[in-house]
Protein backbone atom coordinates (compact mmCIF):
# COMPACT_ATOMS: atom_id res chain seq x y z
CA UNK A 1 0.00 0.00 0.00
CA UNK A 2 2.76 2.54 0.93
CA UNK A 3 4.10 2.12 -2.64
CA UNK A 4 0.83 2.42 -4.18
CA UNK A 5 -0.19 5.70 -2.84
CA UNK A 6 2.88 7.12 -1.05
CA UNK A 7 5.94 5.75 -2.59
CA UNK A 8 5.61 8.02 -5.84
CA UNK A 9 5.39 11.13 -4.15
CA UNK A 10 8.49 10.29 -1.91
CA UNK A 11 10.90 8.63 -4.81
CA UNK A 12 9.85 11.26 -7.94
CA UNK A 13 10.20 15.10 -7.15
CA UNK A 14 8.12 15.97 -10.11
CA UNK A 15 5.41 14.26 -8.75
CA UNK A 16 5.82 16.17 -5.49
CA UNK A 17 6.15 19.27 -7.45
CA UNK A 18 2.66 18.19 -9.40
CA UNK A 19 0.84 17.59 -6.28
CA UNK A 20 1.65 20.59 -4.50
CA UNK A 21 0.70 22.80 -7.31
CA UNK A 22 -2.74 20.98 -7.94
CA UNK A 23 -3.23 21.17 -4.24
CA UNK A 24 -2.85 25.26 -4.61
CA UNK A 25 -5.03 25.44 -7.65
CA UNK A 26 -7.86 23.24 -5.76
CA UNK A 27 -7.96 26.01 -2.65
CA UNK A 28 -9.16 28.97 -4.91
CA UNK A 29 -10.48 27.45 -8.67
CA UNK A 30 -13.50 25.13 -7.18
CA UNK A 31 -14.52 28.20 -5.50
CA UNK A 32 -14.82 30.02 -8.55
CA UNK A 33 -16.31 27.37 -10.22
CA UNK A 34 -19.21 26.99 -7.38
CA UNK A 35 -19.96 30.91 -8.49
CA UNK A 36 -19.88 29.97 -12.13
CA UNK A 37 -22.37 27.22 -11.49
CA UNK A 38 -24.81 29.47 -9.62
CA UNK A 39 -24.75 32.05 -11.67
CA UNK A 40 -25.81 29.73 -14.46
CA UNK A 41 -22.26 30.12 -16.05
CA UNK A 42 -20.82 26.59 -15.96
CA UNK A 43 -19.97 26.34 -19.44
CA UNK A 44 -17.92 29.79 -19.39
CA UNK A 45 -15.07 28.60 -17.81
CA UNK A 46 -14.90 25.94 -20.93
CA UNK A 47 -15.13 28.90 -23.13
CA UNK A 48 -12.58 30.86 -21.10
CA UNK A 49 -10.08 27.77 -21.38
CA UNK A 50 -10.48 27.06 -24.94
CA UNK A 51 -9.96 31.01 -24.98
CA UNK A 52 -6.30 31.14 -23.65
CA UNK A 53 -5.24 28.36 -26.15
CA UNK A 54 -4.11 31.14 -28.84
CA UNK A 55 -1.98 33.13 -26.34
CA UNK A 56 -0.87 29.82 -24.97
CA UNK A 57 -0.01 28.99 -28.59
CA UNK A 58 1.83 32.64 -29.38
CA UNK A 59 4.08 32.23 -26.40
CA UNK A 60 5.20 29.09 -27.09
CA UNK A 61 5.66 30.60 -30.64
CA UNK A 62 7.98 32.85 -29.00
CA UNK A 63 9.77 31.47 -26.23
CA UNK A 64 8.89 27.67 -25.77
CA UNK A 65 7.79 26.20 -22.80
CA UNK A 66 8.39 28.99 -21.00
CA UNK A 67 5.75 29.57 -17.96
CA UNK A 68 6.15 33.53 -17.95
CA UNK A 69 5.58 33.43 -21.75
CA UNK A 70 3.00 30.84 -21.58
CA UNK A 71 1.34 32.62 -18.69
CA UNK A 72 1.32 36.31 -20.41
CA UNK A 73 -0.10 35.06 -23.46
CA UNK A 74 -3.10 32.79 -22.45
CA UNK A 75 -3.67 35.48 -19.81
CA UNK A 76 -4.23 38.40 -22.91
CA UNK A 77 -6.02 35.78 -24.94
CA UNK A 78 -8.64 34.69 -22.06
CA UNK A 79 -9.39 38.25 -21.42
CA UNK A 80 -9.54 39.25 -24.95
CA UNK A 81 -12.19 36.57 -25.10
CA UNK A 82 -14.22 37.42 -22.25
CA UNK A 83 -14.25 41.26 -23.01
CA UNK A 84 -14.29 40.68 -26.59
CA UNK A 85 -17.75 38.59 -26.70
CA UNK A 86 -19.55 41.37 -24.40
CA UNK A 87 -18.50 43.65 -26.56
CA UNK A 88 -19.78 42.18 -29.76
CA UNK A 89 -22.92 41.22 -27.85
CA UNK A 90 -23.64 44.61 -26.76
CA UNK A 91 -22.55 46.10 -30.52
CA UNK A 92 -24.40 43.43 -32.33
CA UNK A 93 -27.61 43.20 -29.98
CA UNK A 94 -27.16 39.70 -30.11
CA UNK A 95 -26.70 37.13 -27.38
CA UNK A 96 -23.66 37.09 -25.28
CA UNK A 97 -23.52 33.27 -25.28
CA UNK A 98 -23.38 32.78 -28.99
CA UNK A 99 -20.71 35.29 -29.49
CA UNK A 100 -18.70 33.19 -26.72
CA UNK A 101 -19.38 30.03 -28.71
CA UNK A 102 -17.79 31.26 -31.67
CA UNK A 103 -15.33 33.08 -30.75
CA UNK A 104 -13.53 29.64 -28.61
CA UNK A 105 -13.87 27.39 -31.18
CA UNK A 106 -12.02 29.85 -33.52
CA UNK A 107 -9.83 30.05 -30.62
CA UNK A 108 -9.16 26.72 -30.37
CA UNK A 109 -8.58 25.88 -33.92
CA UNK A 110 -6.21 28.49 -33.74
CA UNK A 111 -4.33 27.83 -30.90
CA UNK A 112 -4.09 23.91 -32.39
CA UNK A 113 -2.82 25.10 -35.81
CA UNK A 114 -0.41 27.35 -34.52
CA UNK A 115 1.17 24.89 -31.75
CA UNK A 116 1.05 22.40 -34.54
CA UNK A 117 2.77 24.71 -37.38
CA UNK A 118 5.82 24.70 -34.91
CA UNK A 119 5.71 22.27 -32.47
CA UNK A 120 5.19 18.41 -32.98
CA UNK A 121 2.73 15.93 -31.60
CA UNK A 122 4.39 16.20 -27.59
CA UNK A 123 4.31 19.71 -27.25
CA UNK A 124 0.48 19.69 -28.24
CA UNK A 125 -0.68 17.10 -25.83
CA UNK A 126 1.64 18.84 -23.00
CA UNK A 127 -0.46 21.98 -23.93
CA UNK A 128 -3.61 20.22 -24.31
CA UNK A 129 -3.69 17.80 -21.72
CA UNK A 130 -0.82 18.58 -18.79
CA UNK A 131 2.31 16.84 -18.01
CA UNK A 132 3.26 16.27 -14.39
CA UNK A 133 7.15 16.94 -16.08
CA UNK A 134 6.31 20.37 -16.68
CA UNK A 135 5.33 21.50 -13.25
CA UNK A 136 8.93 22.85 -12.49
CA UNK A 137 9.61 25.87 -9.79
CA UNK A 138 8.16 28.66 -12.08
CA UNK A 139 4.73 26.67 -12.73
CA UNK A 140 4.63 26.39 -8.79
CA UNK A 141 5.05 30.25 -8.38
CA UNK A 142 2.53 31.07 -10.82
CA UNK A 143 0.01 28.36 -8.68
CA UNK A 144 0.64 29.22 -5.40
CA UNK A 145 0.26 33.22 -6.56
CA UNK A 146 -3.08 32.88 -7.97
CA UNK A 147 -3.93 30.36 -5.47
CA UNK A 148 -3.38 33.58 -2.98
CA UNK A 149 -4.11 36.68 -4.58
CA UNK A 150 -7.55 34.65 -5.73
CA UNK A 151 -8.27 34.25 -2.35
CA UNK A 152 -7.40 37.26 -1.06
CA UNK A 153 -9.73 38.69 -3.94
CA UNK A 154 -12.77 36.32 -2.66
CA UNK A 155 -12.32 37.11 1.10
CA UNK A 156 -13.37 41.07 -0.34
CA UNK A 157 -15.38 40.28 -2.88
CA UNK A 158 -17.53 37.26 -1.48
CA UNK A 159 -21.12 39.31 -0.12
CA UNK A 160 -21.34 40.92 -3.60
CA UNK A 161 -20.77 37.84 -5.64
CA UNK A 162 -23.57 35.76 -3.21
CA UNK A 163 -26.07 38.64 -3.46
CA UNK A 164 -25.11 38.84 -7.56
CA UNK A 165 -26.24 35.43 -7.43
CA UNK A 166 -29.03 35.30 -5.32
CA UNK A 167 -30.60 38.43 -5.37
CA UNK A 168 -29.05 40.71 -8.72
CA UNK A 169 -32.24 43.24 -8.61
CA UNK A 170 -31.38 44.20 -4.78
CA UNK A 171 -27.95 44.24 -5.58
CA UNK A 172 -28.05 46.59 -8.15
CA UNK A 173 -30.89 48.81 -6.61
CA UNK A 174 -28.29 49.16 -3.31
CA UNK A 175 -25.56 49.85 -5.73
CA UNK A 176 -23.09 46.88 -5.82
CA UNK A 177 -21.16 48.02 -8.92
CA UNK A 178 -22.25 44.42 -10.28
CA UNK A 179 -20.55 45.00 -13.93
CA UNK A 180 -17.19 46.03 -12.13
CA UNK A 181 -17.46 42.61 -9.73
CA UNK A 182 -18.61 40.63 -12.83
CA UNK A 183 -15.27 41.66 -15.02
CA UNK A 184 -13.00 41.56 -11.64
CA UNK A 185 -14.33 37.73 -11.23
CA UNK A 186 -14.11 36.64 -15.49
CA UNK A 187 -10.49 37.99 -14.82
CA UNK A 188 -9.85 35.41 -11.43
CA UNK A 189 -11.57 32.52 -13.49
CA UNK A 190 -9.07 33.26 -16.55
CA UNK A 191 -5.92 33.82 -14.21
CA UNK A 192 -6.84 30.58 -12.64
CA UNK A 193 -7.32 28.17 -15.52
CA UNK A 194 -3.59 30.07 -16.98
CA UNK A 195 -2.64 28.74 -13.56
CA UNK A 196 -3.56 25.10 -13.57
CA UNK A 197 -2.74 24.45 -17.63
CA UNK A 198 0.69 23.70 -16.56
CA UNK A 199 -0.30 20.50 -14.81
CA UNK A 200 -3.56 19.69 -16.24
CA UNK A 201 -3.61 21.36 -20.06
CA UNK A 202 -5.44 24.01 -21.82
CA UNK A 203 -8.32 21.65 -22.09
CA UNK A 204 -8.67 19.83 -18.71
CA UNK A 205 -7.98 22.75 -16.65
CA UNK A 206 -11.57 23.61 -16.14
CA UNK A 207 -12.90 20.47 -14.58
CA UNK A 208 -10.51 20.73 -11.69
CA UNK A 209 -12.92 24.25 -11.57
CA UNK A 210 -16.06 22.79 -12.29
CA UNK A 211 -16.31 19.27 -11.29
CA UNK A 212 -15.75 19.53 -7.59
CA UNK A 213 -18.24 22.82 -7.50
CA UNK A 214 -21.17 20.54 -9.28
CA UNK A 215 -20.60 17.99 -6.68
CA UNK A 216 -20.47 20.22 -4.02
CA UNK A 217 -23.61 21.07 -4.63
CA UNK A 218 -24.43 17.25 -3.02
CA UNK A 219 -23.16 18.01 0.04
CA UNK A 220 -23.83 20.95 1.66
CA UNK A 221 -26.84 23.63 1.16
CA UNK A 222 -25.08 26.93 2.46
CA UNK A 223 -22.81 28.43 -0.39
CA UNK A 224 -19.60 28.15 2.46
CA UNK A 225 -20.38 24.49 2.79
CA UNK A 226 -20.33 24.04 -0.96
CA UNK A 227 -17.06 26.19 -1.13
CA UNK A 228 -15.27 23.86 1.37
CA UNK A 229 -16.67 20.37 -0.06
CA UNK A 230 -15.63 21.86 -3.62
CA UNK A 231 -11.69 22.32 -2.41
CA UNK A 232 -12.01 19.11 -0.69
CA UNK A 233 -13.27 17.25 -3.46
CA UNK A 234 -10.77 19.08 -5.55
CA UNK A 235 -7.44 18.11 -3.50
CA UNK A 236 -8.95 14.27 -3.19
CA UNK A 237 -9.07 14.39 -7.43
CA UNK A 238 -5.89 15.89 -7.48
CA UNK A 239 -3.96 13.04 -5.40
CA UNK A 240 -6.07 10.29 -6.95
CA UNK A 241 -5.65 11.58 -10.47
CA UNK A 242 -2.00 11.87 -9.97
CA UNK A 243 -1.65 8.65 -9.04
CA UNK A 244 -3.73 7.39 -11.27
CA UNK A 245 -1.57 9.06 -14.23
CA UNK A 246 1.66 7.66 -12.69
CA UNK A 247 0.43 3.86 -12.29
CA UNK A 248 -1.40 3.77 -15.40
CA UNK A 249 1.22 6.30 -17.77
CA UNK A 250 -2.01 8.66 -18.54
CA UNK A 251 -1.41 12.33 -18.78
CA UNK A 252 -2.12 14.25 -15.86
CA UNK A 253 -5.19 16.65 -17.03
CA UNK A 254 -7.26 13.44 -18.30
CA UNK A 255 -5.87 11.96 -15.17
CA UNK A 256 -7.03 14.05 -12.53
CA UNK A 257 -10.82 15.01 -14.22
CA UNK A 258 -11.97 11.06 -14.29
CA UNK A 259 -11.02 11.42 -10.70
CA UNK A 260 -13.12 14.79 -10.16
CA UNK A 261 -15.64 12.79 -12.40
CA UNK A 262 -15.77 9.99 -10.46
CA UNK A 263 -16.25 12.15 -7.50
CA UNK A 264 -19.08 13.81 -9.10
CA UNK A 265 -21.27 10.54 -10.13
CA UNK A 266 -20.69 9.47 -6.69
CA UNK A 267 -21.97 12.65 -5.52
CA UNK A 268 -25.03 12.48 -8.06
CA UNK A 269 -25.44 8.82 -6.42
CA UNK A 270 -25.22 8.83 -2.44
CA UNK A 271 -24.50 12.31 -1.38
CA UNK A 272 -26.48 13.86 1.88
CA UNK A 273 -27.81 16.80 0.01
CA UNK A 274 -30.30 16.17 -3.23
CA UNK A 275 -28.65 12.83 -4.15
CA UNK A 276 -30.54 10.15 -5.92
CA UNK A 277 -30.02 8.35 -2.74
CA UNK A 278 -31.31 11.46 -0.65
CA UNK A 279 -34.37 11.72 -2.66
CA UNK A 280 -35.21 8.01 -3.12
CA UNK A 281 -34.92 8.36 1.24
CA UNK A 282 -37.56 11.17 1.41
CA UNK A 283 -40.34 9.36 -0.59
CA UNK A 284 -39.87 6.09 1.30
CA UNK A 285 -39.73 7.91 5.01
CA UNK A 286 -43.88 8.60 4.35
CA UNK A 287 -44.41 5.30 3.45
CA UNK A 288 -42.26 3.78 7.09
CA UNK A 289 -44.04 6.14 8.81
CA UNK A 290 -47.38 5.18 7.70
Amino acid sequence: MHDLLIGPFVEFGFLRRALVGCLAVSTAAPVLGLFLMLRRMSLTADVMAHGILPGVAGGFLLAGLSVPALAAGGLLAGLAVAVGAGALSRATGGREDAALAALYLVALALGVALVSWRGGAVELTQLLFGSALGVDDAALLLMAGTATLTLGALALAWRPLVLECFDPDFAAAVGAHGARWHLGFLALVVLNLMAAFQALGTLMAVGLMMLPAIAARHWARGVGGMAYAACGIAAGSSVAGLLLSFHADLPTGPAVVLCAGLAWAVSVLAGPADSLAARLLRRRRPHLAG
